[in-house]
């Protein structure tokens, strides 16, 4: 038997819908988590798709996201809107203001989107990826639970701190999506390596007491390392900095895990919008031939390399066994 189950987006989709409205969320919540999860599945890394919906699942029924939330906004200045989550979902608060955040963008040239109470943002590239997709370039920034080291023996204190980039390259190409963590590898990677028995490079975690290991079990009862020592370091200190700072979300030291309890991670993310220049200046194609220029050159291009485009009339999706039948299980409740 295959450790994978293939899917087209309809069956994909409907699964994980029906999956979320078992777990207890709601028709708008369910709607906007799979939107993000078949974004992710489709353009981003695969890891943060599916697999990680049942993180969602899981927290649903376990009482780490609220599955009714209400997301609230307000705008205390022109292009500036603060979100409360109400323990749900990061996408939702997002989806709910998307339009007018694009509005004020194209009007203002730049908007800042801060949001604090979600669980995790999931794939981060996702919130790009949509403004992008709007001819808007974006960047984002969020935390969670504390799980890297400032430095080798310390103590864990920030997450894995991703920060995301999204530049859209024109009608015709995908936009560049640079969506990367401040640790030396995405959590994601060492739970998959856990469950696999794989080992894990060199450089990537320490485990319980503090030493280097390429176990990854023991990586989950350890740390995460900052990639490229203090300078990644100080990279999570700037993403903690716009995510929980800007938003008044709680510091990583201080935030639940969001894979064990019932209280929620409640953390920050923020999404800086920003028109490229103005409708006639041709900076969008001016990106676009540079783009193609550094990958005549042999560079990879986050976002576009390696990924169809268009995509193909019949859209399928490989989904690990194993998430395919915790979610059928899940749905079937």
């Amino acid at each position: 038997m295959s450790d994978e189950v293939v899917l087209n987006l309809a069956e994909a989709e409907a699964l994980a819908i029906r999956a979320c409205l078992a777990a207890g969320a709601t028709e708008a919540t369910a709607r906007s988590l799979v939107d993000a999860t078949l974004s992710a599945a489709v353009y981003g890394p695969a890891a943060l798709g599916f697999p990680h919906l049942v993180d969602y699942l899981n927290s649903f029924r376990e009482g780490r996201i609220n599955g009714g939330a209400e997301p609230s906004c307000t705008r205390p200045y022109p292009a500036f809107f603060v979100a409360d989550a109400d323990r749900g979902i990061a996408q939702l608060g997002f989806d709910r203001v998307f339009d007018e955040l694009v509005a004020v963008t194209r009007n203002f040239g730049v908007a800042v989107f801060t949001q604090k109470n979600s669980y995790t943002a999931g794939e981060l590239g996702y919130y790009v990826r949509r403004l992008a997709g709007e001819g808007i370039v974006g960047i984002a920034a969020t935390n969670a639970n504390a799980m890297v080291v400032a430095k080798a023996g310390g103590p864990a204190v920030y997450s894995t701190n991703p920060m995301a980039l999204g530049f859209p390259l024109g009608e015709g190409s995908l936009p560049l999506i640079i969506d990367q963590a401040s640790s030396a590898t995405a959590y994601v990677n060492i739970v998959a390596a856990a469950a696999e028995g794989r080992a894990i490079p060199a450089g990537w975690a320490v485990d319980e007491a503090g030493n280097d290991t390429q176990d990854a079990a023991r990586a989950l009862g350890g740390a995460l390392l900052p990639f490229g020592g203090r300078k990644g370091a100080n990279v999570a200190l700037m993403v903690e900095m716009l995510s929980a700072g800007l938003s008044g979300g709680p510091w990583s030291l201080d935030t639940p895990s969001f894979r064990e309890g019932s209280d929620s991670p409640a953390v920050g993310l923020t999404v800086v919008a920003m028109m490229p220049g103005c409708t006639d200046d041709g900076l969008v194609e001016r990106a676009r031939r540079q783009a193609d220029r550094l990958q005549q050159h042999g560079v990879f291009m986050p976002g576009v390399s390696g990924i169809e485009y268009p995509r193909p009339a019949t859209e399928s999706l490989k989904v690990p066994r194993a998430v395919f039948e915790a979610g059928v299980k899940i749905a079937a409740t």
